[in-house]
């Protein structure tokens, strides 16, 4: 064992005037020895050395060892701070309110969502269209699925005529997933469950069947293993999962790692979209209203990411950023839509679109600097109205059946708990819906949005969100959360755990970076590939500006971000460890050399490159991979890795080797720790019980490292070195 002590800094009191200073306490931190076995790859005629590639194997004895290790060297520490427990009561209370989403129609039943407060998981409930909404009862209640909720519920599909229901579940967070079909009458599984679907959504054609997507099972570990060949299908209703169709890919000519099918409003197109990256795809159509018809290509490349968003007739309405950074709608007939015969429908502007359609109108959403902004217009591309908001935010929603005359979105910021709306389409009005009843006054907190300078002299928006009347002195406890990556935008959105931290004098700051989509495909590709270091510059800068403007300082500030943003931290403490204390890498991509060898990671590649593009580009990853560099000789900041031991998407052996890189190599007195969640994916389905634990956890690990002996709301003074 590898025997580690670190001492807390004293704590200082001012009473009466007279400096008292505690005992300096003194916390043992016995790290696990990690083995190193001696692995070396050569990269265009560069050796690297991977001592810890044996974290790869999930399956191995050694690695659960390990893992158990790990988390009680964790769980020891945790179980030091003293109001980790406080804070979790805390989360428990803010978390536990009623929580409802917006009603849909299917068939002959009103359907909503509804979370009593602590579940697990979002309960179904459902209503006879035009009764009363008091009479509703639980349809399908995932919280039954597995006692401890590690059973969750992913997608659910409705026939047309709404008589029959398919739906995926995940299990231990994986993104594989089953898909179950129930009569909505009964209640009752009326076939075999489907197994082995992953990425899919299920859309159905008429009342008879539905397409869905998946890999091939693969060798090896199912939670790591690569998986880079979709294939879409057919599910005839009534037949066995070995008769379904296989509608498009599986053959070595047209390998790609993502492929989506979806069949329009109006059961007359199959809509394909394939994909070898996350950015770009191809686009066909099959009209299904002709027996054996073939594909019709509409573009054969990756290079633009367009997609249909609706149909009258032959007459095809596409979603496109080719010649259009910031998207455009274009319309052309399906009988020759090549890229030559589009029409503008709503033309591109200079800021971002993102359109949805319900009630015979287009609902045009805007990003202005990372804020909604919404436009209707009518199927002539004639501007009906802007749409009032109830104020500065994000908004979602406004999707409805084209028969629908009344749509529903929702409403949030920083400060602003989700509410609902109901909308009328035809008038434009707007009246809230649902509000919750949440122990969390808005009107104490605020919301400002900043533009920073990044290294290059790149403008960068942040939004800071604090409670009213916050000394700026620079002592305050500071999250600085980032992504930057996939196209990805970070809006305003209100959550209970960054409300938690607000309470305890705490500052949030979310900078809109470049890799992100705030600013369309220019911003993104800004931070991509061998200009992914312009995010990190990005991040870093927001960090100075924050200690610049007193909001905070490097004793009291903490970096977090999760997946990419996971990759994001590990880099900036890696390049910048004197910027922050603490650093949050959650589930993140960290070995830069390899993640396109696991799962569907090769699929990031338009992001990141690989270690096998060229030389360059594998130069340029070895430089920021967080994995290849942690150095000898430098002091780190405390550090908490988490991650969960069922997570197929970001594996979970990048997080198991830098831990160990930190463990082996840090200098100083900041823990180094990994907490790794079990039966516990990427994130989605977590059990809310699991969500509680771990902020509370981290949490308490951030403050207790930022030198608070109490909760700051609680304490008198601050810690200082």
């Amino acid at each position: 064992m590898k025997n580690i002590s670190y001492v807390l800094v004293a704590l200082v009191f001012f009473m009466s005037c007279k400096n008292e200073t505690k005992p300096k306490k003194i916390i043992k931190v016995d790290y696990p020895e990690t083995a190193k076995v001696e692995h070396t790859d050569t990269y265009f005629g560069e050796d690297v050395s991977d001592p810890y590639r044996w974290l790869e194997d999930d399956r191995s004895p050694e690695t659960e060892a390990w893992v158990k290790t790990q988390n009680a060297t964790t769980g020891g520490f945790l179980d030091s701070i003293p109001y980790r427990e406080e804070l979790k009561e805390r989360l428990s209370k803010l978390w536990n309110y009623e929580k409802v989403g917006a009603p849909f129609i299917e068939g002959d039943y009103t359907y909503f969502y509804k979370n009593d407060g602590l579940q697990n998981q979002y309960v179904i409930y459902r209503y006879k269209n035009e009764a009363d909404p008091s009479t509703a009862e639980v349809f399908l209640d995932p919280n039954t699925f597995k006692e401890d909720g590690t059973i969750s519920l992913g997608g659910t599909s409705f026939s047309k005529n709404g008589k029959i229901l398919a739906y995926s579940i995940s299990e231990g967070g994986s993104d594989w997933r089953k898909i179950l079909i129930m009569d909505v009458e009964s209640k009752k599984i009326v076939e075999d469950t489907l197994i082995d679907i992953k990425f899919s959504g299920m859309s159905w054609y008429k009342n008879e069947g539905f397409y869905y997507s998946s890999y091939d099972k693969p060798k090896g570990s199912e939670l790591s293993a690569k998986t880079d060949q979709h294939k879409v299908y057919y599910h005839k209703l009534g037949t066995k999962q070995s008769e379904d169709q296989l509608i498009y890919g599986g053959t070595a000519e047209q390998k790609h790692r993502y492929i989506y099918g979806g069949v329009t409003e109006d059961d007359r197109y199959l809509i394909v979209t394939p994909r070898v990256s996350t950015s770009g795809n191809k686009l066909m159509i099959k009209d299904l209203t002709q027996p054996n018809s073939e594909f019709i290509t509409i573009l054969d490349h990756t290079d633009t990411d367009s997609n249909i968003i609706e149909n009258v007739g032959s007459k095809l309405y596409i979603m496109t950023n080719m010649d259009a950074p910031n998207q455009r709608i274009v319309t052309v007939d399906a009988s020759n839509p090549a890229p030559e015969n589009w029409v503008d429908f709503i033309p591109e502007t200079e800021n971002v679109l993102s359109p949805s359609t319900g009630g015979g109108y287009f609902f045009a959403e805007y990003m202005v600097d990372a804020v909604s902004k919404v436009l209707q217009y009518d199927y002539d591309g004639k501007l009906v109205r802007e749409v009032k908001l109830p104020g500065v935010g994000s908004v979602g929603g406004f999707g409805a059946k084209k028969e629908d005359t009344e749509s529903y979105y929702s409403f949030t910021n920083y400060v602003t708990p989700g509410s609902i709306y109901k909308y009328n389409i035809k008038d434009g009005t707007s009246e809230l819906y649902r509000k919750p009843d949440i122990d969390f006054n808005p009107e104490d907190y605020e919301s400002k949005q900043v533009f920073y300078t990044s290294k290059d002299g790149t403008k960068v928006p942040m939004i800071i969100t604090h409670k009213k009347g916050l000394e700026l002195n620079g002592k305050n406890p500071t999250i600085l959360y980032g992504y930057g990556g996939f196209n990805i935008s970070l809006t305003p959105s209100f959550s209970i755990t960054n409300a938690v931290w607000m309470e305890q004098g705490g500052v949030y700051a979310v900078p809109n970076l470049r890799g992100g989509g705030e600013y369309g495909k220019a911003w993104h590709d800004a931070g991509t590939q061998l200009k992914k270091q312009n995010v990190f510059d990005d991040f870093i800068a927001a960090g100075e500006y924050l200690i610049e403007n007193n909001y905070t300082s490097s004793d009291y500030l903490a970096i977090s971000g999760g997946s990419n943003g996971g990759l994001l931290v590990g880099a900036t403490m890696t390049q910048r460890p004197d910027l922050m204390k603490v650093a949050l890498p959650a589930v993140g991509v960290l070995d830069m050399l390899r993640y396109h060898t696991f799962t569907a990671g090769a699929g990031w590649a338009y992001d990141y490159g690989t270690a096998e593009d060229s030389k360059e580009m594998f130069d340029y990853l070895k430089g920021y991979s967080p994995v290849h560099n942690v150095k000898e000789g430098v002091e780190y900041p405390a550090t908490m890795v988490t991650t969960g031991d069922h997570d197929d998407r970001v594996v979970p052996a990048h997080s198991f080797k830098f831990a160990a890189e930190l463990q082996a190599k840090q200098t100083g007195n900041n823990p180094t720790l990994i907490r790794i969640e079990t039966d516990a994916g990427h994130g989605a389905g977590t059990p809310v019980s699991k969500i509680l634990e771990r902020t509370a956890d981290v949490y308490g690990f951030t403050l207790f490292n930022m030198g608070f002996e109490d909760l700051p709301s609680k304490s008198k003074e601050k810690l200082k070195d």
